[in-house]
């Protein structure tokens, strides 16, 4: 927005009848106009930029929270087996199950 307004403070400036009189104001006015509007564009590149990096880390993030919520499920339906085969009694296929 800061860059935006100065631009906007350029364009105003060049349009003052001033700029018509004298030609150095002229010339000066337009450096500024320039200035600013190079000041302006790589402004929006470096927020372009950022707002990308920025969906980037949101759509890791997401990705990060699908999948510790999947590992949590299985490991929730693991502990669950684990319980009921601790619970049987204690033959050789249900130890072996238990260990795997």
């Amino acid at each position: 927005a800061m860059s935006k307004s100065a631009v906007k403070i350029s364009s105003d400036l060049l349009s003052n009848p001033l700029c018509e009189q004298e030609p150095s104001f002229l010339e000066m006015v337009t450096a500024f106009d320039t200035a600013m509007k190079r000041m302006d564009s790589f402004n929006q590149e470096k927020i372009s930029i950022i707002q990308a990096i920025i969906i980037s880390g949101n759509i890791f993030l997401n990705m990060a929270v699908k999948r510790r919520e999947q590992t949590l499920q299985d490991y929730k339906r693991l502990q669950s087996k684990v319980e009921k085969y601790e619970e049987k009694e204690r033959t050789g296929p249900v130890l072996a199950k238990l260990h795997q």
